[in-house]
Parts: structure tokens; C-alpha cells; sequence
């Protein structure tokens, strides 16, 4: 096993990655921006480096200052967890070239799932449905006119390097997609450095659901079953659960099979993510492929006893997966909530500041927290709003969702403003008891409510 690795992230990914290195004896240098300086992730690891200064381009976005620490450290490999360098090619082909090991797929397979345009024809190469719309990139407001009207409206333009939310734009009628792909364009442009996007139908109202897929260098490919993520806000998840109240055991089994042949497909290797879209008809359609570690995937681990980051460190140095398909036995259910600090009632306006009393609830069975929070921590404003992940296990759906409930009750922050009411509020919704919601019921029958709520 790696001796040494270094972590290319913050917050609680890199603390939880530090945590299972320390489970494997294996040593972790931390990186961190000058704002990090007292993060909790310094302070696990065995070593560690500041890389820059706060903003993230000069420093957990700087390739040259993380593969110099690296390389100074001695590290064997780097885990870049998600977010930031994670599904960077450049990056992943650079660790090659300095013979340290990309912990994830190769630098070939990310570039080309990364491109959504074309991770497209990959699959629809491959045989697994994929949602109508351009063959591939739509160069010209012209050309994607011509695409427009012969799809339909509603329909989505997307960045074929998006991610995050970034770069999307709904678009309802022929009158409006000119100022829509340039407004597309200009933020792929701004977010990614890459301005080419793509058009597909609009699939709606869609369950989004996703399936967790884990690959060794031997050609041995599984699916750890399903997490349904519709619960969104500006295409950004809020809760997370696994398994689907919605997909029957038919539709699962076709779905974790059109999962396992997208991967295969492209020979990955590692832990992974394919992302479907289902209609109310129940029919299913790829979306996209995340080249990482995810940050719901701790449900998966609740629900099938198996370590993902574990095992993403285990394939990296050439191990074989001792398990197949069939021992993947999915028991019981398991809910993830993201805390983040922002205030709901001002459209979710980040909320950095001091945490001044902390209690996070870690009673219980079947109770996770991952948390790089600390009583008297700073939260610095230049990165992601996301605190902790709350995550329950339970015997039913029912039973996880009371559990989530008390946790939430129990979890206590003070000093700066958080979602938990929001969330709170989302568990007790009529819509999430039953298990009935898709990816438009948050923005557009959930806040208009709540919002009004609040008001005098």
C-alpha cells in the first residue's frame, strides 16, 4: 500500500480522506490556502504545506504549487476528492508525468466523460439511452436553432464542460434561445474556460438518480445501487437518499446494468458516478458521468457496508476488487443532509463567520457526521458554503427519516447562519414523506411557500 498521500482538497472531504489513510496507516500531507492555516484537515495530517494564498486559483487550484508539494513530501499519490482538480485531465496527466498517482481514472478517460458532449456519443455508441438532443457541440446560435425546432421547447443549453449548476440555461421558446445560448456561452466561458455547449430536451418533471460505480485495472466492474438526489436548488443538491423510493426492482436492475456498460465502455477505473434522468414514465436517460469521489457517497457506504474511499485507494495501487455483483446487498436506508452556512430566508446569501458553540449530534446507531467544523473555527468566505454532511442509517425509510429529524433537532451552531431550519422544514414536507418529488418541486412549489412563510 501508498506510503504517503497527499490530500488536494479542504474541508470535510479532505478530513474524511485523512481519516482513511490513518485507518490504512498511511501518512497524508494536507494543503491549504492561507486562510486554512487553522483548518481541521491541517491539523489531522501528518504534514503539511500552504500552497498559496486565499482565493482558489492561487492555491488549491494551482496545479504547479500542489505537484511541488507533492513531489517535496515524498507522496506517492494525490487524492484530489471532489470539487477543485478532481475531474481536471490536465492535472491527472501532469501527476502521471511527475510518477505521482492520480487517485481516480486516467487523465484519458476524464477528458473524455468531462466533455458532456462527448460522453454523449460514448454512450449512445455504447447502447445506453441518453436524453434527445445535439449530436454534439452547437457551434452557432444558427445551427442551434435548427437543432431548437426540431427537438422542441422546453430544453436545456449546457456547457459540455459544466458542472455544479454552471452554465445551464432553460430555455421556453424560439424567441428567447438566442440571448439564452450566448448567456450560456459567456458563463461556461467565465466558470470553465471553455465556451462550447450543447442542447438537450428538457425531461420534466425528472427524478434524478444516480449510481455508484467502482472499477478495478482487471476489468472487474460493479454498481453499488442507486441515490436518488432530486431534491434541488439551482441544480445544486440538498438532500440525498439511498436507495430511490422511487425506482421499482425491475427498473433498478436495468438501470444498474446500462451503469455498469456506460463504465465498462470506456475502461474506467476507480469509483465513480452515472447520473440518469427518469420520466414519469419511468424511462431512464444519461446524463452525465462525475469522474470522483461524490460528496453523497457516504449513503452508499451506510447501505452497503462497503468503504468507497477505501477501495479508491486500494485500485490506485493495483489491488483487484474481492467482491462481485452479486455480494453487493443493499440493507436498509440511508438520508444526507448538507449543511451549509447561508441564510435561506435572503436567497441563500453565504453566511461566513466564527463558530462560537458547536454540538453536532454523533449519538446514536446509525448516526454519521462529516464535519470539518470546530468550535472557534473561521469559516473563510472564499470557498463553498457546505459545513457538514449529516447522515443516518436505518432499518426502513420511515425510521431514517426520524432519525434525520432528531439529528437535526440535536445539531446545534452558533455564530453564523445555517440552513437547518430549510432543511428541516424540506424532511417534513408532504412530498418528501411520501417519496413524490422531482427536480422542480424545491424552486417551484416548496420556496414559493416557505418564503411567503417568512414574510409579515
Amino acid at each position: 500500500m501508498f506510503k504517503r498521500i497527499l490530500i488536494a482538497n479542504r474541508g470535510e472531504i479532505a478530513c474524511r480522506l485523512i481519516r482513511a489513510c490513518r485507518e490504512l496507516q498511511i501518512e497524508t500531507v494536507a494543503v491549504y490556502s492561507q486562510a486554512d492555516s487553522e483548518a481541521l484537515h491541517v491539523q489531522l495530517a501528518d504534514y503539511a504545506v500552504c500552497i498559496g494564498k486565499n482565493i482558489s486559483k492561487e492555491s488549491y487550484l494551482n496545479v504547479e504549487n500542489i505537484l511541488s508539494a507533492a513531489v517535496l513530501t515524498g507522496s506517492q499519490a494525490i487524492h484530489p476528492g471532489f470539487g477543485f482538480l478532481s475531474e481536471n485531465p490536465k492535472f491527472a496527466k501532469m501527476c502521471e508525468e511527475c510518477q505521482v498517482k492520480f487517485i481516480g481514472p486516467s487523465a484519458h478517460v476524464i477528458q473524455m466523460m468531462g466533455d458532456k458532449a462527448q460522453a454523449r456519443k460514448q454512450m449512445m455508441k455504447a447502447g445506453v439511452p441518453v436524453i434527445p438532443g445535439s449530436d454534439g457541440v452547437v457551434p452557432t446560435v444558427e445551427e442551434g436553432l435548427k437543432i431548437a425546432e426540431k427537438i422542441g421547447f422546453p430544453l436545456l443549453i449546457k456547457a459540455v464542460a459544466g458542472g455544479g449548476g454552471k452554465g445551464i440555461r432553460k430555455v421556453q421558446s424560439l424567441d428567447e434561445f438566442e440571448k439564452q445560448f450566448l448567456a450560456a456561452q459567456q458563463e461556461a466561458l467565465q466558470a470553465f474556460g471553455n465556451e462550447e455547449v450543447y442542447i438537450e430536451r428538457i425531461i420534466y418533471p425528472a427524478k434524478h438518480i444516480e449510481f455508484q460505480i467502482l472499477a478495478d485495472s482487471y476489468g472487474n466492474v460493479v454498481h453499488l445501487g442507486e441515490r436518488d438526489c432530486s431534491l434541488q436548488r439551482k441544480n445544486q443538491k440538498i438532500i440525498e437518499e439511498a436507495p430511490s423510493p422511487y425506482l421499482d426492482d425491475n427498473l433498478r436492475k436495468d438501470m444498474g446494468q446500462a451503469a455498469v456498460l456506460a463504465a465498462t465502455s470506456v475502461g474506467y477505473e476507480n469509483a465513480g458516478t452515472i447520473e440518469f434522468l427518469v420520466d414519469q414514465d419511468k424511462n431512464f436517460y444519461f446524463m452525465e458521468m462525475n469522474t470522483r469521489i461524490q460528496v453523497e457517497h457516504p449513503i452508499t457506504e451506510m447501505i452497503t457496508g462497503i468503504d468507497l474511499v477505501e477501495w479508491q485507494l486500494k485500485v490506485a495501487f493495483g489491488e483487484r476488487l474481492n467482491f462481485t455483483q452479486d455480494d453487493i446487498q443493499i440493507k436498509g436506508h440511508s438520508i444526507e443532509c448538507r449543511l451549509n452556512a447561508e441564510c435561506p430566508r435572503e436567497n441563500f446569501r453565504p453566511a461566513p463567520g466564527t463558530i462560537e458553540v458547536l454540538h453536532q449530534p454523533n449519538g446514536g446507531l446509525g448516526v454519521r457526521i462529516e464535519s470539518a467544523l470546530y468550535s472557534g473555527y473561521k469559516i473563510p468566505p472564499f470557498y463553498d458554503s457546505m459545513l457538514s454532511k449529516l447522515i443516518v442509517h436505518a432499518q426502513s425509510r420511515s425510521q431514517a427519516i426520524s432519525k434525520m429529524e432528531r439529528v437535526l433537532q440535536e445539531l446545534v451552531v452558533e455564530g453564523v447562519e445555517t440552513n437547518k431550519e430549510f432543511l428541516q422544514d424540506l424532511l417534513q414536507s408532504t412530498f418528501f414523506e411520501r417519496g413524490d418529488y422531482t427536480t422542480n418541486v424545491v424552486e417551484e412549489k416548496f420556496l414559493p411557500e416557505w418564503f411567503n412563510e417568512s414574510r409579515p
